[in-house]
């Protein structure tokens, strides 16, 4: 019988945690022999139980470690986290829910060097967090853009399924075809700037702080042609009416759409509450430039950033090695496995992981969905750098100029350029 996405999960080995002798900071010290409490900073935890899985599962291994969660308002999170860090009362641990502000952080003299935590052979996303080859932070989930398709719109178009050696031109030319029959959109691509520029740098292979975006061109022409012909809602129709990408594909007014891992767990949930129509699924990877990387023999280049852990540079001595025990958990594949289990995609992953995330009731059963959640070659969308913050707010506005017609492509990347050598400079 399948599980239910839930939070809560146990763990059955019990282990001593060492603790170093040190202490520090402005608490009372902690010896090596008695209990420890750390803090741990996440958001919306209602609807976020992955922190409360994890503290659950490590305090059943350490029971003389309990990890206590600071919850943060979501959207003003790295505002907020960094203002308690500055005035002395930040979290123990601090969960990197951007990896583009990890150098705020780092240049802040807030992180600890956490480079000798041992991580697991195959973790995606390590170096996201690493500066001048020290690692500030460990991941512990890395979620991949996929492309999410439903199975039924295509059958009643008369379209093949996705088989996982799809290109681009494959993609377009299923999204006319679906919306020609009259059944649905052909797909739906999110407001968001990831939908087009996340794709162009992973499969041109480079990334935002080159500073030179003609890459860009081409990715955007063909979203412009699928806005024109009618296959995707236009961004200037789901702008004035703040679509989602959950209504529109949830509710089969389109047949595909590109996005990332989170959403499984999040469509399940809809469909078992009946926000989301009933009807069958899968995911497949997101297609390709080219056919070098298509196919199930070889692995699909894709994006994604990871969500990690960092140690408060300040914490108190005493309390160090448990912090370091935790993240060495978090990101090992035990820990993987429980993460799964609540429709999480974490940053490491084996046949059990994949087994245990795919068990769950209402998750797709079929071989190309397993494929595409857990094979792909994953680039990260924001480069580690100071600069990357900046960047990113340039190529926002560039490509609002271009999906909403008020900019032509190559003008508007022409002007991105400009600004980013004039406002962020280049290396």
């Amino acid at each position: 019988m399948k599980r239910k996405f839930a939070a809560a999960a146990g763990m059955a080995v019990v282990a001593t945690l060492s603790l170093a002798a040190c202490s520090g900071g402005s608490e009372p010290a902690q010896t090596a022999d008695g209990p420890v409490t750390l803090t741990l900073s996440g958001w919306s935890l209602d609807t976020t139980p992955e922190f409360q899985v994890l503290a659950d599962a490590f305090h059943e291994k350490n029971p003389d470690v309990t990890v206590e969660l600071k919850q943060y308002d979501a959207a003003e999170y790295n505002t907020l986290v960094t203002a308690d860090l500055a005035a002395g009362v930040g979290p123990d641990i601090i969960t990197q829910k951007e990896v583009k502000f990890v150098t705020t952080f780092q240049e802040g003299g807030q992180l600890m060097d956490v480079s000798d935590v041992e991580l697991p052979d195959g973790i995606g996303g390590a170096s996201s967090f690493e500066i001048d080859g020290t690692a500030y932070g460990v991941p512990y989930r890395q979620d991949r853009w996929v492309l999410f398709y439903n199975k039924a719109l295509f059958d009643a178009a008369g379209q093949e399924y996705p088989d996982g050696t799809w290109t681009w031109e494959d993609y377009d030319a299923a999204a006319e075809a679906i919306n020609q029959a009259g059944v649905a959109k052909g797909t739906y691509q999110h407001r968001w700037q990831s939908t087009v520029q996340g794709f162009a740098s992973a499969q041109e292979d480079t990334d935002v702080l080159s500073g030179d975006y003609g890459y860009f061109a081409d990715y955007y022409d063909r979203v412009l042609d699928l806005q024109t012909s009618g296959a995707q809602v236009d961004f200037n129709t789901s702008t004035a009416n703040q679509l989602t990408y959950q209504g529109e594909f949830g509710t089969q007014k389109a047949a595909m759409l590109p996005m990332g891992t989170w959403y499984v767990a999040t469509l399940i949930s809809q469909q078992a509450s009946g926000e989301a129509n009933d009807f069958e699924w899968g995911i497949a990877p997101i297609p390709q430039l080219d056919a070098s990387t298509a196919g199930t023999d070889n692995t699909p280049v894709t994006f994604g950033d990871p969500t990690g852990f960092s140690i408060n540079a300040n914490i108190d001595g005493a309390k160090t090695q448990a912090a370091k025990d935790f993240l060495a958990y978090a990101a090992s594949l035990e820990a993987a496995e429980e993460l799964a289990k609540i429709g999480i995609t974490p940053a490491v992953a084996n046949d059990d992981v994949t087994d245990a995330y795919f068990a769950v009731e209402g998750a797709p059963t079929d071989d190309l969905s397993k494929f595409a959640w857990s094979t792909g070659d994953v680039h990260p969308e924001n480069p580690t750098s100071n600069k990357t913050a900046a960047i990113q707010n340039i190529l926002n506005d560039m490509h609002s100029a271009i999906l909403s017609g008020s900019t032509p492509v190559e003008q508007a990347i022409t002007q991105a350029e400009d600004r980013v050598a004039s406002e962020v400079g280049l290396d």
